[in-house]
């Protein structure tokens, strides 16, 4: 198995990308934890009922989803970065930059071919993820709630994907692939 270099630009696309992930991740997981509109909406109850106040189910949901809102507002300015970013990463192969690999090659391994069928899979994942997400901003009302309901799906092969990701990363730092997480940062392996 070869050792891959990974050039400077590969390597900031990469990272842009994996932040980008790890930002709408915490959006999410506030979104369906602690920041979950019920929760607010029982915090901000509770505040009104020992000041004597109430107010209405629907005008608590109404002000609790207010107070999140910068929160997700956050949401939809990763994925508009993600959408740049993904649409440099799908430009820089005309450029001789980050190659797609074809999983059909006759000299791979299976591993390898798993490797780049598992990117393809994610590729295709977040693609959909993009364009249904660009669809509920900036598409028709009438296909907001359909498009949400597809975009949602997408914590499920984020979370499979990185979860696939690390473990590949970690089996090939301690086995064949030695220096991989070295060279992913720095761009060269570290001699030991």
């Amino acid at each position: 198995m070869e050792n891959a270099t990974y050039s400077k630009v590969y390597r900031i696309i990469h990272w842009a990308i994996a932040v980008s992930f790890l930002l709408l991740l915490i959006t999410i997981f506030l979104r369906l934890t602690w920041m979950n509109k019920y929760h607010v909406a029982a915090i901000i109850q509770d505040y009104l009922s020992s000041t004597g106040q109430n107010l209405s189910e629907d005008q608590l949901i109404t002000l609790a989803k207010k107070i999140r809102q910068p929160m997700w507002d956050w949401h939809i300015y990763m994925g508009y970065v993600l959408v740049g970013l993904f649409s440099i990463r799908f430009i820089l192969p005309a450029f001789g930059q980050m190659k797609f690999q074809n999983p059909l090659g006759k000299n791979l391994t299976t591993k390898m071919k798993f490797q780049k069928w598992t990117y393809i899979i994610f590729y295709l994942c977040v693609i959909v993820s993009l364009v249904t997400g660009l669809i509920i901003e900036l598409g028709p009302k009438e296909l907001k709630k359909p498009m949400e309901e597809i975009h949602v799906l997408g914590i499920y092969y984020l979370i499979a994907f990185i979860a696939i990701h690390l473990a590949g990363v970690l089996i090939a730092e301690f086995t064949e692939q030695k220096g991989i997480i070295s060279r992913i940062v720095s761009g060269f392996k570290r001699e030991s």
